[in-house]
């Protein structure tokens, strides 16, 4: 049985989606990409994924506005908003697992945020 964590990164920024896939492959996570908002969501239902990272200007949309939608629907994934600008952080839902990470991306502010969440998602 695989019980490595799995992350999905929907952004369409694709040398930074190949950085965070080699960054996560080297700590065993199992990692899916996609650039689209519409690929992002039809992977969250096939993939399971434990962890989302998620861009907010994408072709087909804001994947912040999504972000609340993604919450109610998946109530375990620890998601992770990032962007190149700040933009208003959506209404997220109380039990929401979520922080935000503005580009350029620090992998020790990765590091960091991920921790917090996992704990904070198994102390829940």
């Amino acid at each position: 049985m695989n019980d490595r964590k799995k992350v999905l990164i929907i952004d369409d920024e694709v040398e930074l989606c190949h950085l965070l896939k080699s960054y996560f492959e080297r700590k065993e996570y199992e990692v899916v990409i996609t650039h689209t908002l519409k690929d992002g969501r039809d992977k969250l239902q096939s993939f399971n994924p434990d962890i989302l990272f998620l861009d907010n200007n994408l072709p087909d949309g804001s994947g912040w506005q999504m972000a609340p939608q993604i919450a109610l629907e998946y109530p375990t994934v620890l998601i992770t908003l990032f962007s190149g600008y700040y933009p208003k952080v959506p209404p997220m839902p109380a039990n929401a697992k979520y922080t935000v990470v503005e580009k350029p991306i620090s992998f020790a502010d990765i590091d960091k945020n991920l921790q917090a969440l996992m704990q904070d998602a198994a102390q829940s």
